[in-house]
């Protein structure tokens, strides 16, 4: 990995958008992005996805359920590929994993290799690896779409989506994707890991408080 830091993310360049406002933003974009590779990194370790099936049958401690709802979307999740790759988008997702895992990332691993498996560019990075840039805190959690935005999204310390910050100042985004592009070629295959390091864990014990958000007017971009 380089040396050089990403720039840091001053909320005062960007726009905040509120829990709503940040998906009406991003999906009319995220649907006209063709011929250009998008990124995301996930840093924190658990969130809560109230409005996704399999997670709530996780979090409601039924693993066998979990499992048979993931394996129901694995066609829906397929042709979303095919028709991204048909535009010529592909949208990477790097994943930095912590010992032991959280309930949360058991589950969340498990959907990835899902995803994988159907044909999404997924990695996974030891924390080790980020560490050396975290002097004063943890990466943050972004999206960079296309090449001009980036959106640092916001989470409740119950890791509820709390909206995000957009970015647009080529000096911010383009750094930021270099950054992830370097990340994802040192990563790790998602499948391989999985089978090795999650597929033989037992089913995850859910410990975490569980609070319940008002729904959503728009539909939030999936983690």
């Amino acid at each position: 990995m380089s040396d050089e830091h990403p720039p840091a993310l001053d909320p005062s360049a960007g726009d905040r958008l509120a829990r709503d406002g940040y998906p009406a933003d991003f999906w009319p974009f995220h649907d006209a992005v063709a011929h250009r590779s998008s990124w995301k990194l996930e840093r924190r370790q658990s969130f809560q996805e109230p409005r996704n099936p399999s997670w709530q049958a996780h979090r409601d401690g039924d693993w066998e359920r979990s499992l048979r709802l993931l394996e129901e979307r694995r066609e829906e999740q397929a042709r979303t590929e095919r028709e991204s790759r048909g535009r010529g988008h592909l949208f990477h997702r790097v994943r930095v994993v912590e010992r032991p895992l959280t309930p949360y990332l058991q589950w969340e691993l498990t959907s990835l290799r899902q995803q994988a498996e159907c044909g999404a560019p997924v990695r996974v990075v030891d924390g080790s690896t980020v560490r050396p840039y975290e002097s004063d805190a943890h990466l943050p959690e972004l999206v960079v779409l296309g090449g001009e935005r980036l959106y640092h999204v916001q989470y409740t310390d119950d890791g509820l989506l709390d909206g995000a910050i957009r970015f647009t100042d080529p000096a911010l985004v383009r750094p930021w994707e270099r950054f992830l592009r370097e990340l994802f070629a040192h990563g790790r295959d998602m499948v391989a890991f999985h089978d090795r390091e999650v597929a033989p864990l037992p089913p995850p014990t859910v410990t975490e408080p569980y609070i319940r958000p008002a729904a959503p007017r728009v539909s939030e971009p999936e983690r």
